[in-house]
């Protein structure tokens, strides 16, 4: 039986200067992308009228598709324009998630394994997706690693890392969590399977280093800022899964949801905390103003 290959929710798509409603087909089986994996996006959020930090949304997807050896065709501010255009096509009573993407359709020459940044193609795909903004979750440890710069591309937010990330979530599920922690080659803690974390001992916030193991993401960085203008002590530090076994809190930030609490580690309880509340709260606040000034 034939797979049912229609989005699941509204959706509308920018592609070769035309707005598609629904899921158009675009990728064909000697497409590079399809084939060897040559895909980059980012995704921003739309909600109650704003859309935070979707300018270094915008940004930040060019320099993926530069870092996987691709030619961005869209300047920034052109995909942000476009961006809010197509928020319009929608009702408004439900949030947006806003994905630009790159992906290469041919390869070198020389090599096909190479993509052929001649050949990159743009989308700007936006659909609803509800938020589950502080939603508790649940997390174990995975027996999965995230990889170093050497063995993948990890200065690019491509969809070739997302099945690494697929079988840490299964994983988890299948072990009765929400998600999974994720460590480093060297076994220090570098993110979630699909976001970043925070964890607070003693009313230190702490959160780890970026090195180029995962993406540091925009709403994590927004959110340490945010954090130190409202008076916490904020630090990216090298910390073990010993850290937050001892943690007095554990949260996690991301773009899909912003914040969520941890009410579970491995077998140990945990309530939602006042630091979590206060990140919610300021981020909120910060998204809402009418400078969106940054931090």
């Amino acid at each position: 039986m034939a797979v049912d290959t229609s989005a699941r929710t509204t959706t509308w798509t920018f592609v070769d200067g035309e707005w598609l409603e629904g899921n158009p087909k675009l990728v064909g089986p000697t497409s590079h992308a399809m084939w060897l994996g040559s895909t980059v996006f980012d995704g921003a959020r739309w909600f109650d009228g704003i859309a935070p930090d979707l300018d270094l949304h915008c940004q930040r997807v060019n320099r993926s598709a530069k870092n996987m050896g691709m030619k961005p065709v869209m300047q920034a501010e052109e995909i942000e324009a476009l961006a809010w255009e197509g928020v319009k096509k929608f009702d408004g009573r439900t949030a947006i998630y806003i994905k630009p993407m790159y992906w290469s359709e041919h390869g070198m020459p020389f090599s096909v394994v190479t993509a052929d940044p001649e050949s990159t193609r743009f989308a700007l795909c936006l659909f609803e997706a509800p938020m589950h903004t502080a939603k508790p979750s649940s997390l174990t440890v995975s027996p999965y690693r995230r990889p170093s710069p050497e063995v993948a591309m990890t200065a690019a937010k491509t969809g070739s890392l997302y099945p690494n990330s697929g079988r840490m979530i299964l994983d988890a599920r299948n072990r009765g969590f929400d998600n999974a922690l994720a460590r480093d080659m060297n076994g220090n803690v570098a993110e979630t399977a699909s976001s970043n974390i925070f964890m607070v001992k003693d009313g230190v916030v702490m959160t780890p280093v970026a090195n180029g193991t995962f993406l540091a993401g925009i709403t994590r960085s927004r959110v340490i800022g945010l954090l130190r203008k409202a008076g916490f002590d904020v630090r990216e530090t090298t910390l073990t899964v010993e850290d937050f076994t001892d943690a007095d809190e554990i949260f996690t930030s991301g773009n899909y949801s912003k914040i969520v609490p941890v009410n579970r580690f491995e077998d140990r309880q945990l309530q939602e905390g006042p630091v979590a509340r206060k990140a919610l709260e300021v981020y909120m606040d910060w998204a809402r103003s009418t400078t969106g000034d940054d931090v």
